[in-house]
């Protein structure tokens, strides 16, 4: 199955260079392109099978925060990586809260993006906090997505996973992934449940034991 990538950008020659570099992620990716977020949520009513879409802040009429308010409601199983020029941590902050799944400066090289973009894709979380590109960050969110896939987390789940291991509290997790706290509760509630422990304490310890870093 082809991998469907929407990028919603206003200035065409960025557009076009973020097709081609995100042609890197793998085979079979197929990239659409939207100048506004009016084009962008057009093409998703006329066809919402889509897999990521790549959206920047600075859109003209309807700004990037506002479109992804849109799409968390009217199109909740899509997931929306940010690459943006505003990379202020309110900025991240205000996204990742408005229901993105991932964050990347423009300022960042091209690999970084391709490691967000198949982050995102495989179920988890990329922001500037939680990698720098470099080969460790990348095995060990390998091994997160690995250790959820083994006791048969969500993805949702594992995204909560991934933020319990960093120490986030219920309140943090609810803020950085635009949920309220009495549904990050119900996703921890479950995930402990899937490990067969009864807290936090001992959930980091079964990680911990099956080599990851925590």
């Amino acid at each position: 199955m082809p991998t469907r990538i929407l990028i919603i950008e206003d200035h065409v020659l960025v557009r076009e260079a973020m097709a081609l570099t995100l042609a890197q992620v793998g085979e079979g990716v197929f990239c659409q392109q939207a100048s506004s977020a009016a084009e962008a949520i057009a093409l998703l009513e006329e066809d919402p099978d889509c897999d990521l879409l790549v959206v920047d802040l600075m859109l003209p009429e309807m700004n990037g925060f506002s479109l992804l308010g849109v799409i968390a409601k009217r199109f909740p199983d899509v997931p929306a990586l940010v690459v943006s020029a505003l990379d202020d941590r309110e900025s991240v902050h205000r996204a990742m809260k408005a229901g993105a799944s991932g964050f990347v400066s423009k300022a960042s090289p091209s690999n970084t993006l391709i490691e967000a973009v198949r982050t995102v894709l495989d179920g988890g979380v990329f922001t500037p906090e939680a990698t720098s590109g470099s080969d460790g960050s990348g095995r060990t969110r390998r091994a997160s997505q690995a250790f959820a896939e083994r006791f048969q987390l969500t993805a949702a789940q594992g995204r909560v996973l991934e933020l319990v291991a960093q120490g986030k509290s219920n309140r943090d997790i609810a803020d950085l992934l635009g949920l309220s706290e009495g549904t990050v509760k119900v996703h921890v509630s479950a995930i402990l449940r899937s490990l067969g422990v009864t807290s936090r304490a001992q959930a980091l310890l079964l990680m911990t034991r099956a080599g990851l870093r925590v």
